[in-house]
């Protein structure tokens, strides 16, 4: 009778160790399966909270290389061996549009150094002066917040060390975040489109984008770029 016990004894043992572990692999299966929900939100809304509880106010304008230096260049042609191509998270010209609220500084490349002090061009797209697409992007609640006062005919006017451009507003888009065909970045004509979050004066990235287009009026071609 005693043997007949202990078996049973240990196959309860048994039971309840098994009952005990199941919850257990449930819970970190559960864990891991929010952390890779939430993995590609949790560093922005880190990054926004720090914004709101740190007490030392960071200075990104020590970050980055200025190479903007004003130039009143009125010619229709530069050569590209006078032209120094910005590297990336570099300034090398402003960006404004008259009585629309936007006026920033110009960077290339878009990442947070560049989208904190002002307006990138994204790294695939090109310069003014290529002739072909140039890509802006900002921020809806801070420097691109003004695109949602910009109408069809206004100008938008970029100027770098090399020349000065201006290009005319031809219209406007609401799409989402993954419309490849929101712009075209293998036009073999100088256009320029400006894109933020949409809606505008919201924190945090969102699955709409508002896109800004205009076509090149003025500014220097760049020549000699394939000799």
């Amino acid at each position: 009778m005693k043997k007949g016990k202990s078996k049973k004894n240990r196959k309860s043992k048994k039971n309840l160790k098994r009952f005990a572990i199941f919850p257990v692999i449930i819970c970190l299966c559960m864990l891991l399966f929010l952390g890779a929900v939430l993995a590609p939100t949790a560093g922005s809304l880190i990054s926004i909270g720090s914004m709101f509880m740190s007490d030392k106010q960071v200075d990104y304008s020590k970050s980055y290389d200025n190479i903007f230096i004003p130039t009143d260049n009125e010619s229709d042609t530069i050569d590209a061996s006078e032209v120094e191509f910005p590297g990336i998270n570099k300034q090398f010209g402003e960006l404004r549009i008259k009585n629309r609220a936007v006026d920033a500084k110009l960077f290339f490349g878009d990442s947070s150094i560049p989208l904190r002090n002002g307006v990138g061009v994204y790294a695939g797209s090109f310069i003014p002066g290529y002739g072909r697409t140039i890509l802006v992007a900002g921020h809806n609640n801070t420097f691109f917040n003004g695109l949602k006062n910009v109408k069809k005919g206004d100008t938008v006017e970029i100027n770098t060390s090399y020349g000065n451009y201006s290009y005319k507003v031809t219209g406007t888009k609401l799409t989402t975040d993954t419309d490849k065909k929101a712009y075209d970045l293998t036009a073999e004509k100088e256009n320029l489109v400006m894109y933020t979050c949409y809606p505008f004066d919201t924190l945090g990235l969102t699955n709409k984008r508002f896109f800004v287009y205009a076509d090149k009026v003025s500014g220097p071609e760049i020549t000699g770029l394939y000799e």
